[in-house]
């Protein structure tokens, strides 16, 4: 059903509402029959779009509200989130940052409800990678990230007025002997990398850019 203005040759065209037949409706702009310019969509799952349109597809500014009460303001090109944007999470988390292709890739800020603990760096595609910095409640790790955890050279500052020095390192899982008929039920466990210290020293400059990133 629509229900709205048209051009001259009977598109959609203006200002309009529409019931789609799956049950979602639309109120909004349209331009040459398409979703053009400022609208809102109401999905029947109870997800709901209100924002930008670029012949039927979200591009510009936009917020979506998703059903478990996640929630996304921000950036959109081609359906997409991507440029600036804010996700709060059904669990109370946010991101604000960089996003593209869907993910959040680029720089950004995670701050993690429960703890209050933020994570302020890099991303690719959606995990944390790159120089970052994890920022506790009275202390702080600044180093750089790899496939979501931390890896290589860095340093815990503590609010008291110290550092102390490290690496973390991937440690080498040691498989235990077992015997053959147990072989094939052998799950390999991912390894967390460990932090070795190296020294405690009064606060310094440095940051994890001067130095080049691990190798995989």
């Amino acid at each position: 059903e629509y229900d709205g203005d048209r051009n001259a040759e009977g598109e959609r065209h203006g200002f309009g509402k529409a019931r789609l037949p799956n049950g979602d409706t639309y109120e909004g702009e349209y331009e040459h029959g398409l979703r053009s310019g400022r609208g809102t969509y109401r999905f029947k799952s109870g997800a709901l779009y209100t924002g930008s349109y670029l012949q039927n597809r979200k591009h510009g500014k936009g917020i979506f509200f998703y059903p478990d009460g996640s929630k996304y303001a921000g950036d959109w090109v081609n359906d997409q989130r991507q440029g600036q944007g804010e996700y709060t999470y059904a669990n109370g988390d946010t991101y604000t940052g960089e996003w593209f292709n869907h993910m959040r890739h680029g720089q950004g800020t995670y701050v993690y409800k429960d703890t209050g603990s933020k994570y302020v760096g890099c991303w690719v595609n959606g995990i944390q990678e790159g120089p970052a910095e994890l920022i506790h409640l009275n202390h702080r790790f600044k180093g750089r990230f790899f496939n979501g955890k931390p890896l290589g050279r860095g340093k815990y500052v503590f609010d008291f007025g110290c550092e102390q020095h490290g690496e973390y390192v991937q440690v080498e899982q040691v498989k235990e002997e077992k015997e053959e008929e147990e072989e094939a039920e052998e799950i390999s466990l991912p390894v967390e990398p460990k932090w070795k210290a190296s020294e405690i020293t009064t606060l310094t400059p440095w940051t994890p850019e001067d130095e080049k990133p691990p190798s995989p």
